[in-house]
């Protein structure tokens, strides 16, 4: 095994002191990227595990079906610099040799021995390259050829910079479950490790999370559980397509509304700005901070009457906390979100056996968005529900099938 290769096996499947991937594993993670009979713009996933890979590529062909290349040119043009989107000076492409791969199986050690990498300086060249190669993308091992390319592209250096704990890899040798470090660095080109908006301090360290508006979003049934907070950047894409993540599957959710990923709205943004000021997802911050709160806001605060004047307003019983739902009132009320009452929406998921009749399809359906909770208008309390309804508190769902799409 090349150097280079090594440090890609190290970066993408070694834990210290682990025995190495095992064979079932590993076969697990050997597909390609191969499109459902049925639908003919889904991608279909064999086994569990590649959902990781699968899922992120998905997003691209549902926002540009004809065109899925595109997402190579938006993954291939991050920069090492975390912070900038400007085209790498050279972009890598593995490949491996195609007969040896067609004649026999190939174990671990033997596929990554015979690995090969091309340079392409252009986009022009990269579309080029992966047309020329069609097959190959369709074969055995196509999953795994598009990650070393991202990851070659991005640099090991680059990655691991980003990469919290650096002894985790990127597939889990165990499960074969990606990370979230790499979910995140083929939805937004960077490999941190959190979802959060902005980085935070945690005992001297600095935890790095989401710094920009991503193209597609993501969503977590782990928040609905409180394991974690997604931040607005996740939540609210460009585009109205989000990852939604199970506790061991990713599957895609979309609509064609663009409405619903509409500029942030001032109501949108105090809520925002006021959680990066409750980190664990309280509700509240204490009277201290809402100083710091309204100036982040560009509000009045001129500590000496106004600030003092809110923070009686907003805790009238001198608890020493103000709660978000009154701060939001106070000063952004009665605010459009201009969200539909319902819309068609859409869901995705790559496994065979969690797809109705084993055909890999869209899962077309009807969203409604409620203000509050309604009880003549009750749905099925399901896993995808409960995902989407960190996003939409109170949505409900009208599918157009004899059951609900599963999240795993």
């Amino acid at each position: 095994m090349g150097e280079l290769n090594k440090e890609v096996v190290d970066l993408v499947w070694k834990r210290p002191g682990s025995n190495g991937v095992s064979a079932s594993l590993f076969r697990r993670w050997t597909q390609g990227l191969v499109f459902s009979e049925t639908e003919h713009t889904a991608l279909e996933q064999f086994e569990g595990g590649p959902c990781a890979v699968i899922a992120p590529i998905q997003v691209w062909t549902i926002r540009w079906p004809r065109q899925a290349h595109i997402f190579l040119d938006s993954t291939f043009r991050k920069s090492p610099d975390r912070h900038s989107a400007e085209l790498p000076s050279l972009l890598l492409f593995i490949r491996v040799l195609y007969a040896a791969l067609a004649d026999e199986d190939l174990g671990f050690e033997r596929f990554h021995s015979i690995l090969q990498k091309r340079i392409v300086k252009s986009l022009s060249e990269l579309r080029e390259e992966v047309v020329s190669l069609y097959e190959t993308w369709k074969g055995r091992c196509g999953v795994l050829f598009f990650l070393y390319s991202v990851i070659l592209t991005k640099g090991i250096v680059n990655i691991r910079n980003e990469i919290e704990d650096t002894t985790e890899p990127l597939v889990d040798p165990v499960y074969g479950h990606g990370s979230q470090s790499l979910v995140n660095l083929l939805v937004t080109g960077h490999a941190v490790s959190n979802v959060w908006d902005g980085d935070r301090e945690c005992s001297g360290m600095k935890l790095h999370g989401i710094h920009n508006q991503t193209s597609v979003g993501f969503l977590t049934l782990m928040e609905s559980l409180r394991y974690c907070k997604v931040g607005a950047f996740l939540k609210s894409p460009k585009f109205p397509i989000w990852i939604l993540g199970s506790e061991t599957h990713l599957s895609v959710f979309f609509a064609k509304e663009m409405c619903l990923v509409a500029p942030e709205s001032p109501s949108e943004q105090a809520r925002r700005v006021f959680q990066t000021f409750d980190p664990e997802d309280n509700g509240f911050i204490p009277d201290s901070l809402l100083e710091e709160v309204m100036k982040a806001l560009d509000l009045v605060s001129e500590p000496e009457y106004y600030v003092s004047l809110m923070k009686s307003k907003l805790d009238p019983e001198g608890l020493g906390i103000v709660l978000l739902a009154p701060f939001l009132l106070e000063f952004f009320p009665d605010q459009d979100t201009g969200i539909p009452d319902s819309f068609p929406v859409y869901h995705y998921n790559g496994l065979k056996q969690s797809n109705h009749n084993e055909r890999v399809e869209y899962v077309q359906g009807t969203a409604l968005v409620l203000g509050l909770e309604d009880p003549m208008v009750r749905t099925d309390d399901t896993p995808v529900k409960r995902c989407l309804q960190t996003k939409w508190p109170y949505i409900e769902l009208l599918w157009n099938t004899d059951r609900s799409p599963s999240l795993n």
